[in-house]
């Protein structure tokens, strides 16, 4: 049968914003033990006390190995790449085919100033592209069934160190800080050493000087 410690730390890690906010002594632990009591004795089929409860919170250690993790790939100074004036085209694959890949491919090439990434899942494909390609590329999927065509997006570009790869809640991290803040990522695009944020363009502002702030 599951413990009074093993159901609150079952509770604690689902909520990662509560864990980080115990771990960093800033939460009412009392406060906080009356609340999840309910879902404890649902855990653990008992009448538990709130004390109990108060007694595990108080004796959880404190995850900070991977804390300090994140904060070494973090630490530096990191160049944010703000890019403007983007939109989204987001497509069913089912007749998406490589020749059309590669045409979009083509119409950005040699142009520096352009952005273009190409994300293809299992049953979509999302094309975010430069405003000024938006007729060349509309062209190209004029056949294409689009279930989604967000305008007015801006992005945020973070160049991250190797070892990101390899580090537990990097990306969540820098994630954290827009969530707090309460500002809506449209999308995430990610290559081995960059992590791109995709936002609507009235929120770029205040993102860009939230992330420069953090990662300074």
């Amino acid at each position: 049968m599951i413990t009074v410690s093993n159901a609150v730390d079952q509770i604690i890690k689902k909520k990662s914003f509560l864990e980080e906010a115990i771990n960093s002594g800033i939460i009412n632990l009392s406060a906080l033990a009356r609340q999840i009591l309910p879902e404890v004795r649902k855990e653990t089929f008992k009448e538990v006390r709130e004390g109990a409860v108060l007694m595990a919170l108080k004796r959880r250690p404190k995850t900070l190995a991977s804390k300090f993790q994140v904060d070494s790939v973090l630490e530096k100074n990191h160049d944010l790449i703000l890019r403007s004036n983007l939109l989204e085209f987001t497509i069913l694959n089912s007749s998406f085919s490589p020749e059309k890949h590669k045409k979009i491919i083509e119409a950005v090439e040699n142009q520096n100033r352009n952005f273009l990434t190409i994300t293809q899942g299992i049953f979509e494909t999302t094309i975010i592209v430069s405003r000024e390609l938006k007729d060349k590329v509309k062209a190209i999927l004029e056949r294409e069934k689009i279930i989604y065509q967000p305008d007015h997006l801006s992005s945020i570009t973070i160049r991250l160190p190797e070892k990101n790869v390899l580090t537990p809640g990097v990306y969540y991290t820098i994630l954290k800080f827009l969530a707090w803040e309460g500002i809506n990522v449209v999308e995430v695009v990610s290559t081995f050493s960059e992590f791109t944020i995709i936002l609507e363009s009235q929120e770029i502002s205040r993102a860009f000087s939230i992330l420069k702030n953090a990662l300074s």
